[in-house]
């Protein structure tokens, strides 16, 4: 079972004064309404209906939570369970019978969340969903200590949006992006070739306001299985690399 198969639903916030009191790391997603942010959460975590779209993209303001944790295991005895010795007065050390004591299990280790963040940028949304989104998914990229990272889900076919670029800046320079090019399926090979060498060129000449080590684009197909384990692996790394530092 990989990492992300672990996931849980946890809780759908509203507010960010709502949000868990603890220092577990999260992995915030974010992108433009329609972009395949819902397919790309629910296929990196091998489950049909973790994540959810909403009818009328654009309208749903909250931010939902899902804990990850390492796989529980079996735990054994432990020594000073089974063999106590006692003292018999003499000066002697007898073994005394071990105790009965049952198997049990180790309780979960959470080790960190996903965010799924609301979508932004829908055009049919009440114009009063911007200011929302800026107080809630804004405020919470901007100021969530617990937040290590960021995957930005962008339809590779509509290229790099004002909108995107604009949610870069919200996202202090020190914490990674991975940028997830959705929908690669639609392109043909040589047309996939294309639009990542020019978001790489993007990146490197610094039009994206942000350095090559914070700022990673790939290729993703949620129908295709493309790009997964990729994004696997940097989650993984951000996670368990933020726990072992704490």
């Amino acid at each position: 079972m990989s990492l992300l198969q672990t996931a849980q639903f946890l809780d759908t916030v509203v507010r960010l004064e709502h949000l868990p009191k603890d220092d577990l790391p999260e992995i915030a997603f974010v992108g433009r309404s329609n972009a395949g942010k819902s397919s790309a959460i629910n296929v990196l975590c091998e489950r049909k209906r973790l994540a959810y779209a909403s009818k009328t993209p654009g309208r749903t303001q909250a931010l939902n939570l899902f804990n990850l944790r390492l796989p529980a295991s079996a735990m054994g005895l432990h020594a000073s369970d089974t063999a106590r010795e006692d003292n018999d007065g003499a000066g002697t050390v007898a073994p005394r019978k071990a105790d009965t004591v049952a198997p049990r299990k180790l309780a979960p280790v959470w080790i960190g969340r996903l965010v799924d963040t609301p979508g932004y940028g829908y055009a049919e949304a009440p114009i009063h969903t911007k200011s929302q989104w800026d107080r809630l998914a804004g405020r919470y990229l901007q100021a969530r200590k617990n937040l290590r990272a960021v995957v930005l889900i962008s339809d590779v076919r509509r290229g790099l949006t004002t909108l995107d670029g604009d949610l870069l800046r919200w996202v202090a320079p020190h914490i990674p992006v991975v940028m997830l090019l959705t929908k690669a399926d639609k392109l043909t090979h040589q047309e996939r070739l294309r639009a990542i060498k020019a978001m790489k060129a993007k990146i490197k000449t610094g039009e994206l306001v942000r350095s090559e080590a914070m700022l990673q684009c790939l290729l993703f197909s949620a129908t295709h299985r493309m790009g997964l384990d990729e994004t696997r692996e940097l989650i993984k790394v951000w996670l368990l690399g933020s726990a072992e530092a704490q």
